[in-house]
C-alpha cells in the first residue's frame, strides 16, 4: 500500500488519530508503535514509513488541522502571523483546546511548538529578516499560547488579540 499521496495522507491521520486517542488513556511512554498501529488498524511498518517518533505524528495532527480550519475559515493569510492578525492564531487554538490541553497534560509541547512554528513561518526563505521575523512571532505567539493553556483558556480569543495589541504597544 503506498505510493498514492491522498492515501499516505489518509493514513497518517489515522496513525495520528490513534495516538491522541491513546493518549487519552495513557501516557506517551506507555504507548507502543504496535499500539498505535493496531488501533489505526494499519501494519507496523507504515508507521516506521511516515513518522520518526510519536511527537511528529502530533506535530502533523495539527498541522492538519489548521490547514482545515483556515480552509473552512477563509484564511487568506496562513503562513506570516503578525499582531495584527493574531486573532485567527488564537481562534484556531481555541477551537482545538481539547488536544491542545491533551497535549500538556502529556508533555507534547514540543510537537505543538513544532506545528506553529511550520504554520506560521515560511519555511526556507533566504530573506534573514523574513527567517527573524517569522521566529520571533512564532516563539512570542507560543509564549501566548503556553499561558492561554496553562490558564485553562480562561480569556476568550478576542482578549488574547486585545493582549497582543497592548503588548504590542509602543
Amino acid at each position: 500500500m503506498g505510493g498514492n499521496a491522498k492515501t499516505t495522507e489518509f493514513l497518517k491521520e489515522c496513525l495520528a488519530d490513534a495516538l491522541i486517542k491513546l493518549l487519552r488513556k495513557k501516557p506517551i511512554e506507555k504507548i507502543s508503535v504496535p499500539e498505535i498501529s493496531e488501533t489505526a488498524q494499519v501494519g507496523r511498518t507504515t508507521y516506521f514509513r511516515n513518522f520518526s517518533s510519536k511527537q511528529e505524528a502530533i506535530t502533523f495532527k495539527l498541522i492538519k488541522l489548521w490547514e482545515r480550519w483556515a480552509e473552512e475559515h477563509n484564511v487568506s493569510e496562513r503562513k506570516n502571523f503578525t499582531p495584527e492578525n493574531g486573532l485567527t492564531f488564537f481562534e484556531y487554538n481555541y477551537s482545538i483546546r481539547d488536544i491542545l490541553t491533551l497535549c500538556y497534560e502529556r508533555g507534547l509541547q514540543t510537537a505543538i511548538y513544532n506545528s506553529f512554528y511550520e504554520i506560521m513561518v515560511p519555511q526556507h526563505s533566504e530573506n534573514a529578516l523574513e527567517c527573524y521575523r517569522g521566529r520571533f512571532y512564532s516563539y512570542g505567539l507560543f509564549g501566548l499560547l503556553d499561558e492561554w493553556i496553562k490558564r485553562g483558556f480562561n480569556e476568550t480569543p478576542q482578549e488574547m488579540q486585545e493582549y497582543i495589541n497592548k503588548i504590542c504597544e509602543k
